[in-house]
């Protein structure tokens, strides 16, 4: 895989009992008063995780990440989101400072100081250190953050109730410009949609992309669900080639839904029977309304449900031990 081999102060993941302590001491971390992060090789206290203005990920979003989850203990699809990350890297020719075995490391590590059962990993990988001019070159040496820490989306209530979601006048941008299956650290596409969904008292905005067919939402994938049949946009759309998007696939095979990729417009989402987003962050959130239609009988519907209870299943079953 791509990158070095390690750094210094990197040591093997050993799968003993109990390990958060013995962590801390090889990392130097006498004792933990708060999140511990991953940075450039050692673990530090958060008041201590700093990087440096010039760093080319803050001035220009020149750089990559990935949002893994944990659950029960367990890191799922974790080895699916570090492939993703090398991907993106690979695409925008930055070379991510760990290989592909010691970014495991590295990973489980930063979970196990912070002592996480369930919670959210971020991984992000920046140009490093520069000058105030674009040029990459100018940039020896990448950032490598990785951050442990809770997460929690949308309230509760909506993934009971629904989502109420409306169409952004932003549009998806091209591939031909920042293909959106790099998950870059430059959002802005996504966080100004997600301004019209603010300003207009919505919790969710769904993209659509230059030629007016659904893209995704603006952290999330979006399904719509016709007589059984489970819907989604084709990567080509302009989505990302979500890791839970992914999960869904496979899960309505046990369920026996049939699955399709297919360009879908407003028109598909305002008449089907049910529709629902995904994202690692978010899960599975069903979806109620989207610019004031009412889909189906405007309440989570009984398929989104099941694939909602599949998926916590597999999520408990399923993924990397930590403190194994």
């Amino acid at each position: 895989m791509p990158g070095a081999s390690g750094v210094k102060e990197l040591k093997e993941v050993n799968h003993n009992p109990s390990p958060c302590k013995r962590i801390r001491e090889e990392f130097g971390v006498k004792e933990k008063k708060e999140m511990l992060i991953y940075l450039n090789g050692k673990l530090v206290q958060e008041e201590d995780a700093k990087i440096s203005v010039f760093d080319h990920g803050l001035l220009y979003g020149d750089g990559i990440f990935e949002g893994i989850r944990i659950y029960n203990g367990k890191i799922f699809k974790l080895d699916e989101h570090i492939e993703r990350l090398y991907n993106s890297a690979k695409a925008i020719m930055l070379e991510v400072p760990l290989n592909f075995y010691d970014m495991k490391n590295a990973t489980i590590q930063t979970v196990r100081a912070n002592e996480l059962q369930d919670g959210y990993i971020r991984l992000i990988v920046t140009r490093g250190v520069g000058d105030l001019g674009l040029n990459p070159l100018k940039c020896k040496v990448p950032t490598l953050i990785i951050i442990a820490n809770k997460v929690a989306l949308y309230p509760e209530s909506l993934y009971e109730k629904g989502l109420d979601v409306i169409t952004a006048s932003t549009r998806r941008n091209l591939s031909e410009s920042v293909n959106p299956a790099i998950k870059s650290l430059n959002y802005l596409n996504n966080i100004l949609a997600k301004i019209e969904a603010n300003n207009s008292g919505f919790p969710e905005a769904l993209l659509l992309n230059q030629e007016g067919f659904v893209s995704e939402c603006t952290g999330e994938n979006i399904f719509a669900v016709k007589n059984r049949m489970v819907m989604t946009p084709p990567v080509s759309a302009g989505v990302l080639d979500g890791i839970t998007r992914n999960a869904i696939k496979e899960l309505c095979s046990r369920l026996k839904l049939e699955f399709r990729e297919i360009n879908l417009t407003r028109y598909d989402i305002f008449n089907a029977d049910e529709a629902f987003l995904s994202g690692t962050a978010a899960e599975i959130v069903p979806v109620v309304s989207l610019d004031r239609r009412i889909i189906g009988s405007g309440k989570p519907g009984e398929i989104t449900k099941s694939i909602g209870r599949e998926f916590r299943l597999l999520t408990h079953t399923d993924g990397v031990p930590v403190y194994e």
